[in-house]
């Protein structure tokens, strides 16, 4: 990419959109083509080819999504696997249509089998059955990178899939019916200290183990992706496999473990009580970095630092809530 490359961020106030954006503006991209829902919905085709048409973007980062955790996974399954098919949909295939460059497909580490090996490789993807919490969310991502695939073997298009592990940031959904696990502990630390009460609740048996990534290092891994000399960028695309990588951090912890590093970080000294008639969903995701630190990224923000900057970044909003 060039630093006035026409470059689409699809989804670009969200969570990983937000900081995809920043970053390229971070290291002084200046082309960058953002669009508010309302001023492009990306579910509706006719727009989304109007917009490619008419701005013809040479790179895009495909990062709009239906998002949530487990409970809003659980409450509207329609509305995951319809909406994510309908906006990865239109959007690569005018992509390949308006001749875009290279597209970077944003999906998410529970595309892999609930019992996965692990670390996760790569090659484990459709080898056996997913979480069944999430499986619509996972059914529209896989679509996706079948799709990406296919174009690729088809068209000759250069579109690859990232696989993130958990993120979270600044930009998160802290909403306690559909946010995942660290920014729901976050809000209700948060509201427990406000309210001087002397336990929060923590869904499940605190046992699975979660691999979280900071935001703003994912962000980097994308555009270090995106700017991989074309040799190596080629080299993710083979016909043999799908076009896929994963992005983490290598390393996991408990949500018990979780639980109380948000605790010690926002200094609440209040129980944790654990309630067992919950779902605990996957019990581990820890991805296989090892293919993008070969690449030359590795993440940097430690989890706790990472909390806390995301802790700072929304506490007023949410301590005056």
């Amino acid at each position: 990419m060039q630093k006035d490359s026409r470059i689409f961020v699809a989804g670009h106030r969200g969570l990983v959109g937000s900081a995809i954006r920043h970053g390229l503006e971070e290291q002084g991209y200046t082309n960058l083509l953002l669009r508010t829902h309302a001023e492009l919905d990306l579910a509706d085709e006719d727009a989304v080819e109007a917009f490619f048409k008419e701005n013809k973007p040479e790179y895009v980062f495909l990062a709009a999504a239906k998002v949530g955790g487990i409970l809003a996974n659980d409450t509207y399954p329609a509305e995951f696997i319809h909406d994510n098919l309908v906006i990865q949909t239109n959007v690569i295939d005018s992509s390949y249509r308006h001749g875009v460059k290279r597209l970077l497909f944003l999906g998410s580490s529970c595309i892999y089998p609930k019992m996965a090996p692990q670390p996760i490789k790569e090659e484990y993807l459709l080898t056996g059955p997913l979480e069944p919490t999430n499986r619509p969310y996972a059914l529209a991502k896989i679509a996706g990178i079948e799709m990406c695939w296919s174009y690729n073997r088809q068209y000759g298009t250069k579109f690859l899939s990232a696989m993130p592990t958990n993120l979270y940031g600044p930009g998160d959904n802290f909403d306690l019916q559909k946010s995942h696990v660290l920014p729901a502990l976050i809000r209700k630390v948060v509201e427990a200290k406000k309210a001087g009460d002397p336990e929060i609740t923590v869904w499940g048996t605190g046992t699975p183990r979660r691999e979280l990534l900071y935001s703003q290092d994912l962000a980097a891994a994308c555009i270090h992706l995106m700017s991989l000399p074309d040799n190596e960028f080629d080299k993710l695309l083979s016909t043999e496999e799908p076009p896929l990588i994963n992005i983490g951090t290598g390393e996991d912890l408990t949500i018990r473990d979780l639980a109380e590093l948000v605790a010690k970080v926002l200094e609440y000294d209040g129980k944790l009580v654990f309630d067992t008639t919950k779902q605990d969903g996957t019990p581990r995701k820890l991805l296989d970095v090892s293919r993008i630190n070969a690449l030359g990224w590795q993440a940097k923000t430690s989890l706790e630092d990472g909390i806390r900057k995301t802790y700072q970044a929304v506490r007023s909003e949410l301590e005056g809530a």
